[in-house]
């Protein structure tokens, strides 16, 4: 079974760069270095640019995968892995099963409603995904500290991350929460 280490935060409060350092360190003197699983979907011209830059400073060392959704299918056995983010991975989710209710996988998904539908994509992804001996450093936005908002998919969003978030904790051996750059072990 997987090590699962969870590091979340809000946006620019170091969540990556603390689970990168944590995955190097974990990886001092071993013969293969760290993966970088990103999540990410490629928008624009800008976004992918920022991809680029963000490889070329992790540099040689990594080994950079890019899943959109269904994670459990790389073969990450034995490895220390930083798999970010978990926004962007529920994003994934959320976009196409809101926008194809009638497609194979939405069918595929538990009865009920959107954020259900979603939430169960997820956790059996997260399941099938800690079958596999490795170290999962997950790093994932804390969205739930600001207001409701007015929108209903932002709310049925927030209700996605902050579920997936709250299952992730309790399936992770190690939480952290980053504050200004300051990592805060909570679990």
């Amino acid at each position: 079974m997987a090590k699962i280490i969870m590091i979340t935060g809000g946006q620019r409060s170091g969540k990556s760069s603390f689970a990168e350092r944590m995955a190097l360190e974990l990886t001092e003197g071993c013969k293969q270095g760290p993966v970088y699983l990103a999540t990410a979907r490629i928008w624009d011209k800008e976004f992918a640019h920022r991809v680029e830059r963000h490889k070329a400073r992790r540099g040689e060392r990594w080994t950079n995968l890019e899943c959109e959704k269904y994670i459990s299918e790389c073969n990450l056995q034995g490895r220390v892995v930083v798999i970010d983010c978990v926004t962007l991975w529920a994003t994934n989710f959320f976009f196409d099963v809101s926008s194809a209710a009638e497609s194979a996988e939405a069918a595929d998904a538990e009865d009920g409603t959107l954020v259900e539908r979603v939430l169960g994509l997820m956790k059996r992804e997260l399941h099938k995904l800690a079958k596999q001996e490795a170290t999962l450093i997950f790093v994932t936005n804390e969205i739930g500290l600001g207001g409701v908002s007015e929108n209903k998919l932002q709310r049925q969003f927030t209700d996605i991350e902050g579920w997936f978030n709250q299952h992730l904790a309790e399936s992770a051996q190690e939480v952290y929460l980053m504050v200004s750059g300051i990592p805060v072990k909570i679990k």
